[in-house]
């Protein structure tokens, strides 16, 4: 975000966006060749907003799904859930929490007096927090349209149920010809503000996808894409999640080449990416689950494979009630010369709580690329049963990366585990596979594609789709993935090559 202006904004924000015959079936082709689309038959409810407009023509909604309406803002505990912030700044819990005989209310009086948080400006909450809640702020003032999703009760919950439930698809796509901004400048950037609130009532289950795409190529005005999730879960709800960021195009290959490795008269593709479009886009998302229910589980993918120059996604959990689960799978790439960070902070709060996490980076070209999580367990959560593991994968010696998962654990009766990895290809399984007739190229993909294949077989399967299809996700995956196949020989071996 450094040195661009991203002052212009879709002024029609707040307005239903009206198409004609044509212009429908245009936008819908763009979609299902992206991949941001599924049929009326494959979902529960469909919504679609194009540069923040909502697009009632281009989607299926239903009483439970739809954009937001002003009956729905009068409800007390959907303002109430609209109105909280992230990282403490809405000290007060979603839910109370029960400690013994107590009954806690405040954020930053858990694990008092010796571990507490505090206020939340104060420095020893600011060294913890993701930075998301000035974004989220900014996204309370400026959205102008809400994905609202509230899942009905059941009477009980249905394993089987859980498992066949019909996605709720919501797809935010960027057309960069931008109409209805008030400026024609097109280095002016533009700054969208998609908000989604999902509220999971009780013994619920529910499967929701979010796709950010591109609608088109080519030159296009720099973005601003600040989105806000938010998700509430009640007693027994069963929630699946799949975050699909991949605007901004691919990146250029073969950034991590030096002039001297570059054949006579050959542009320089450092040249090339630092002239494509996309590079001037940020994309930040923050996406915040409240577990405020007995019983519930949270499963959530998120995967950033896009070629936004600067992406940041955080991902945050809190766990407020017993007997509670979550579980995030995570896979971001990054290359040419991009710069993402993925965060993550599942906070245990309440007792005989458990978790799970896996997050895997891939990195190449120059890119630059963190991810940081944090597993935190207050005083509260004893019995508590958490394992996180990050593990990435570097492609080329021009890139870096930072790899920070943490366990903050205050808890003394708890099972926790964590780890890291940080590596390149390992030579043994590329001669395994070299041996078997396979090229270099085609064995380093197959490796590639091998290490990213647990995270994207766990999306959504509407969405998924076929592994040998024109335009599922595992074929865009591999696209990416191709691009950033290192090419000859490894010039420095390391000892560190296991993934």
């Amino acid at each position: 975000m450094v040195n661009q202006n991203y002052a212009d904004n879709n002024h029609n924000v707040g307005m239903e966006l009206q198409l004609t015959e044509g212009e429908i079936e245009n936008y819908k082709a763009k979609l299902r060749k992206k991949g941001g689309w599924l049929e009326d038959a494959e979902v529960e409810a469909r919504l679609v907003y194009i540069n923040g407009q909502f697009s009632p023509q281009l989607s299926s909604t239903t009483k439970n799904a739809r954009n937001i309406m002003k009956e729905d803002v009068d409800d007390i505990e959907v303002k109430n859930f609209l109105s909280r912030l992230t990282d403490g700044f809405t000290d007060e819990l979603a839910a109370p929490v029960i400690d013994g005989d107590n009954e806690l209310l405040s954020f930053r009086n858990l694990s008092a007096p010796d571990h507490n948080m505090r206020n939340a400006t104060s420095q020893y909450a600011v060294n913890f927090q993701q930075g998301s809640a000035c974004f989220a702020a900014l996204n309370s003032i400026r959205t102008g349209a809400v994905a609202f999703v509230r899942v009905p009760e059941k009477a009980n919950a249905n394993t089987e149920e859980s498992e066949n439930v019909k996605p709720i698809l919501i797809v935010n796509g960027l057309s960069r010809d931008f109409n209805g901004t008030a400026s024609v400048n097109k280095e002016r950037g533009v700054a969208l503000h998609p908000r989604t609130l999902v509220i999971a009532e009780q013994n619920s289950v529910t499967s929701l996808v979010q796709s950010i795409v591109d609608l088109d190529e080519g030159e296009a005005r720099p973005t601003l894409h600040n989105g806000y999730t938010q998700i509430y879960m009640k007693n027994g709800a069963k929630f699946r999640h799949t975050y699909l960021e991949e605007s901004g195009g691919i990146v250029t290959a073969g950034t991590e080449k030096t002039n001297e490795e570059l054949f006579e008269g050959e542009i320089s593709p450092r040249i090339i990416e630092s002239e494509r479009p996309a590079l001037k886009d940020t994309h930040l998302e923050t996406i915040d689950v409240q577990v405020v229910g007995n019983d519930a589980s949270y499963e959530g993918v998120i995967m950033n494979i896009g070629g936004s120059g600067r992406v940041r996604i955080a991902h945050s959990i809190s766990v407020l009630r017993r007997g509670c689960h979550a579980a995030v799978k995570g896979f971001s790439l990054s290359g040419g010369a991009q710069k993402t960070d993925i965060r993550t902070n599942i906070h245990h709060i309440a007792d005989g709580t458990t978790s799970e996490q896996v997050q895997k980076s891939m990195i190449g070209g120059r890119a630059t690329g963190s991810f940081r999580g944090r597993v935190r367990v207050e005083q509260s959560a004893q019995q508590t049963n958490s394992e996180q593991l990050s593990r990435t994968v570097m492609l080329s010696d021009r890139c870096t990366f930072w790899a920070a998962p943490t366990m903050e654990i205050i808890a003394d009766d708890v099972k926790c585990a964590h780890g890291a990895t940080v590596s390149d290809l390992s030579e043994e399984e590329l001669f395994y596979l070299r041996s078997r007739g396979l090229d270099r190229t085609s064995a380093r993909s197959l490796l590639m594609y091998g290490f990213a294949d647990d995270i994207t077989s766990s999306i959504e399967p509407a969405m998924r789709g076929e592994v040998d299809g024109s335009s599922g996700v595992p074929r865009r995956v591999f696209e990416r993935l191709e691009n950033l196949v290192p090419k000859g020989k490894r010039k420095a071996k390391s000892v560190f090559q296991s993934i």
